[in-house]
């Protein structure tokens, strides 16, 4: 998991964001010479407050009551999804297919490098700003269901939520003792043999889950160094009974991973043998 110093990804705050990047990406592409005549009307103000707005009640819900502040809540994120599936769609919405390109990029001068290139942006081809455009207004329309979904009592599944504008795989999850900062990464699993020089690498997008990673991994460490484990250790997030019976199943003899949950008479005395805490440390 790599932490990532970056806001805590909410429907509201994504939508807010999503206005003012699609106002911000058009002006950038009439700066260069496309869709000169589309009328471009920024609502990022609009939503700017309706998305303090949903902060204030929040903030205030003591004074002005439990049942007032949810209710103007729910109305202000309606209000913000409006905006956001009303700028995704007209008439901004046009620009990728029509009007956005259309028109010659405009060359300008870097008088430090004394080449020419587009006002887009240094370093931005032309086809790269309406590219970035069509995959903006395709994450404002998603990240507007989702929020359609909440303000109908429907909680959005969390595996294929979307939690970022540019980052369509990116996942959230909390890191344990520090509650202002998100995780949004791949995760990587490494699994190491001690007998033999190998090791496994997978990255996986967002959070899956580690129990059913284990057999495929152990089948992997299998197969490359020709030999079966003959003890597989791992942490308590793996810890099934499943998982032990298919690792047994595969031949490996010690399988050492702590169960989650409450543990029966049999397990504790199990996670208590000697051989099963030297093989865990």
């Amino acid at each position: 998991m790599v932490p990532s110093n970056v806001a805590y990804p909410t429907d509201a705050g994504l939508l807010a964001k999503a206005v003012g990047r699609i106002a911000a990406t058009g002006r950038r592409i009439q700066a260069a010479g496309g869709a000169t005549r589309t009328q471009l009307r920024d609502r990022s103000r609009a939503a700017g407050k309706r998305a303090h707005a949903i902060a204030s009640k929040l903030r205030s819900r003591v004074a002005v009551g439990r049942d007032e502040a949810p209710a103007a809540v729910k109305k202000a994120n309606a209000e913000l999804a409006d905006l956001a599936e009303t700028d995704a769609e007209e008439p901004v919405g046009c620009w990728p297919t029509r009007n956005g390109r259309r028109g010659k990029p405009e060359p300008w001068r870097n008088s430090t490098a004394g080449r020419t290139r587009s006002r887009v942006g240094v370093g931005v081809a032309w086809p790269g700003a309406v590219n970035d455009l069509e995959g903006l207004l395709e994450a404002t329309r998603r990240i507007a269901a989702q929020a359609r979904q909440r303000l109908a009592g429907v909680t959005p599944d969390g595996s294929t939520r979307r939690v970022s504008l540019h980052g369509p795989d990116a996942g959230r999850s909390r890191r344990a003792g520090s509650a202002s900062r998100s995780s949004s990464a791949t995760r990587p699993k490494l699994f190491t043999t001690t007998t033999v020089s190998s090791s496994t690498t997978t990255c996986s997008p967002a959070t899956p889950a580690d129990a059913p990673r284990m057999e495929p991994a152990i089948k992997r460490v299998a197969r490359r160094t020709g030999r079966k484990p003959r003890t597989v250790a791992a942490d308590r997030g793996y810890g099934e009974a499943g998982v032990d019976d298919a690792l047994h199943n595969l031949g490996v003899r010690d399988v050492v991973l702590p169960r989650k949950g409450r543990l029966t008479k049999a397990r504790q005395a199990e996670e208590h043998r000697r051989a099963f805490r030297r093989h865990l440390k």
